[in-house]
């Protein structure tokens, strides 16, 4: 089986062995990336001096553009108000909004708007800041994660899952359960207090210039994480002033959140270090992190504080916990994983890895509210509304061999039976034509509402298999 290593260089090696003219933009991104990863994984002291001037490569402000344009928030506008279709028609093209972003990257007469501040609710009650950058700041910002990215990906380490390439929260569930199979049941739970808020900029920016030693890129950066902020009611936070904090909803923020969370990545995981001897094995995604071992004891925890307190950081106290996950279920990312006794088999238990109660109420409360609020659309239209939040749904939860979500599946498919029936009927003082089960039969086969779950008569894989 070949190397992470050999494949990235048979893959240079394939781009390469184009003629430039035939080379999609996407190609040649791709190369570029490919060569700053090899580069940086090859020679780990190596400090990369000059990366500026590849920010405004043609093609690379190009991708960075259709990368921004399909994100999910790419409606969203920010400080200035202007959306990505008055952007195209205020310029004539993006071609030619793209020429002015390279000539102030170029002549080095960029500087970033505020970012404005938005709220948006929290599964589990409360608010969670967003700031929103103007679509030409989350091209620039993208350009250079681009370009920087592979550098630190190189770096990273593997308990890391959240906002890297081709990695993704299932894959840290798959980890954290093979950690139960092995006996690490020993679980703490921790949460960091307003993480991406609290990041200091003078400590974030020494870590970056352990790689990147170009002043100009570091400048770019520190323009973006002294950006100002305009919150809800105009008001205006942060600026030349500010010494933390890196807003979420901007581009780069999870990259710049990545680098610095890999120092302790890199502490607790270290080959023979005091973690590892304890039989500790830390799994991240994002700001949200669990240890997992047979035992952890207060020294442990001591000693992580510590680290942290040293970074800056903060342990939300009341939130953080430790628990034996044999004998207590504990939640990760959005999961509830527990170890739970067959039904089918006596004195045979399994890990058990299905949706938290909290998301399952959450879409639930959604497709609710989307119906109440699309009234007397017409039928192809509901199915056009209701899809992406079902496979949003679906797609993170279904992971083959590590959740199990047919109970889960079968409860929202009920839901989503009964709900169709309450809405369709409400339409009229009549009963509709899609009355009973007709209407969601008719959603289903006609007009391709997505079907959550299908009896299949198969027995659970986790029936006949202890300690799975």
């Amino acid at each position: 089986m070949r190397s992470n290593q050999e494949k990235v260089q048979s893959e240079i090696e394939r781009l390469s062995s184009k003629r430039r003219r035939e080379m999609s933009s996407r190609e040649r991104l791709k190369l570029l990336q490919l060569k700053l990863y090899q580069k940086a994984k090859q020679e780990v002291a190596y400090k990369f001096y000059i990366l500026y001037d590849k920010i405004f490569l043609d093609y690379v402000l190009e991708e960075a553009y259709k990368r921004c344009k399909s994100k999910k928030g790419a409606r969203t506008p920010g400080v200035d108000g202007k959306t990505f279709k008055q952007v195209e028609e205020e310029y004539g093209s993006a071609k030619a909004f793209l020429a002015e972003i390279k000539e102030e990257l170029r002549k080095r007469t960029y500087k970033p708007k505020p970012v404005k501040r938005v709220m948006i609710e929290k599964p589990n009650g409360g608010q969670r800041p967003l700031g929103i950058p103007t679509i030409k700041d989350r091209v620039v910002q993208q350009a250079c994660k681009f370009v920087i990215e592979p550098i630190f990906e190189a770096d990273f380490d593997d308990s890391s899952y959240g906002y890297r390439p081709k990695r993704s929260a299932k894959d840290a569930i798959s980890e954290i359960k093979d950690n139960l199979k092995e006996g690490k049941n020993m679980i703490y739970d921790a949460d960091l207090s307003k993480y991406f808020d609290t990041i200091p900029h003078d400590k974030l920016l020494i870590t970056i210039k352990e790689r990147i030693t170009d002043p100009r890129v570091i400048a770019l950066i520190r323009l973006w994480l002294k950006s100002p902020i305009v919150e809800e009611d105009g008001s205006y936070g942060g600026g030349k002033g500010s010494s933390k904090g890196t807003p979420q909803g901007g581009v780069i923020s999870p990259l710049l959140a990545n680098i610095y969370m890999n120092l302790i990545d890199k502490i607790v995981n270290k080959e023979n270090g005091y973690f590892d001897r304890q039989g500790i094995r830390m799994i991240r995604y994002a700001d949200d992190f669990i240890l997992m071992s047979k035992h952890i004891n207060q020294e442990v925890l001591l000693r992580l504080r510590r680290y942290l307190d040293h970074m800056e950081l903060i342990i939300n106290e009341e939130k953080s916990k430790l628990v034996k996950a044999c004998e207590t279920s504990f939640d990760f990312l959005g999961f509830t994983i527990r170890y739970d006794r067959s039904i089918l088999y006596r004195g045979t238990r399994f890990w058990n890895v299905k949706p938290r109660a909290e998301s399952e109420r959450e879409i639930r409360q959604k497709i609710n509210k989307r119906l109440k609020e699309i009234g007397h659309y017409p039928t192809h239209k509901v199915v056009s509304e209701l899809n992406p939040k079902l496979r949003g749904w679906m797609n993170y939860y279904r992971a083959e061999g590590v959740s199990y979500t047919q109970v889960s599946f079968r409860k929202l498919d009920s839901y989503i039976r009964n709900r169709l029936n309450r809405y369709y009927n409400r339409k009229s003082q009549r009963k509709s034509r899609l009355y009973g089960q007709e209407a969601y039969k008719l959603l289903t086969e006609k007009y391709g509402l997505v079907k959550l779950y299908v009896p299949s008569g198969v027995r659970p894989v986790h029936a006949h298999r202890r300690n799975q």
